[in-house]
């Protein structure tokens, strides 16, 4: 049985399917990011789950797609974190997560974005994944991410940026005292999920001027930081992936018009894809 997965630091999806590349089962757990979490939660993230821990000694072949997973430390220790887990696999790949965001988004020549918790984005030749600039995290790039929307909304609340009426109903669905969330950023785990979590206000409260306003300049950020950085990105099209992607489907196409970009797919969760891609693998064996 091969399981596949897609990471990031907020949440982990993972699809085991049989040898015929049917679905046995779907489940999430927290996110796996090895290049934030310690050993022991990824562990603990790992044992939690019913349906992983119930299969775990069935499942022969582990394809993880993964946020944090771009550099050989964290990679190399995620892995033993399934090796010891999964005792009976004999195939285990740990690949960054923006190879299963190029197999979600296209088989075609394209540059492919990811809009999650934090962001990153590649040229894909048609058969080879070209990384423009490492992905240095969300305290120095990250732009148009969930915790780069965050950290705007908190800024912009304390330096009275924010219109009087959002910033009232902001008050009330956060703890927004100045001890709180400086515990939560600098003595807590996972504060870039932390400041992720703020992001959600964007997408679940009615839109307005100044939403649009955030979300035009963060995404101009990432285009001309992470898509203008590629040669070929005027000639293919700018496919994204994630759920900021998703929820900012209207923003993306008014950012990419002035650069002459052209949208491709905008896909919220890229397990699909992978799917999808693993049973093509089978029919290409047969």
């Amino acid at each position: 049985m091969i399981l596949l997965a897609d990471g990031g630091s907020t949440k982990c999806d993972w699809i085991l399917l049989d040898d015929m590349g049917e679905v046995i089962f779907k489940t999430r757990t927290k996110g796996l990011n090895p290049a934030v979490f310690e050993k022991s939660l990824l562990q603990k993230r790992l044992e939690e789950n019913e349906e992983l821990y119930s299969h775990k000694d069935q499942i022969e072949t582990i394809n993880f797609y993964g946020a944090g997973c771009g550099t050989p430390k964290p990679t190399a220790m995620l892995k033993k974190v399934f090796e010891d887990f999964f005792v009976h696999a004999t195939v285990i790949e740990v690949k960054e997560d923006i190879v299963a965001a190029v197999y979600a988004a296209t088989t075609e020549p394209g540059v492919v974005c990811i809009l999650g918790t934090g962001s990153n984005s590649c040229y894909y030749d048609g058969k080879e994944i070209h990384i423009s600039v490492p992905s240095l995290g969300y305290v120095l790039m990250d732009e148009a991410s969930g915790n780069y929307f965050g950290k705007k909304l908190i800024c912009d609340y304390y330096y009275k940026r924010m219109p009087n009426e959002v910033a009232l109903d902001f008050e009330k669905k956060f703890d927004l005292s100045s001890d709180v969330i400086k515990e939560n950023l600098y003595k807590k785990d996972n504060p870039n999920t932390y400041l992720a979590s703020f992001a959600e206000y964007i997408f679940t409260t009615e839109r307005n001027a100044y939403f649009d306003k955030i979300l035009a300049i963060g995404i101009k950020e990432f285009i001309e930081a992470r898509v203008l950085c590629f040669d070929q990105a005027n000639h293919v099209p700018i496919h994204f992936i994630g759920s900021i992607a998703h929820f900012s489907e209207d923003v993306i196409k008014a950012a990419l018009l002035p650069y002459n970009l052209t949208l491709g797919n905008i896909v919220r969760r890229p397990i699909d894809g992978i799917i999808e891609y693993y049973r093509n693998q089978v029919v290409k064996k047969k």
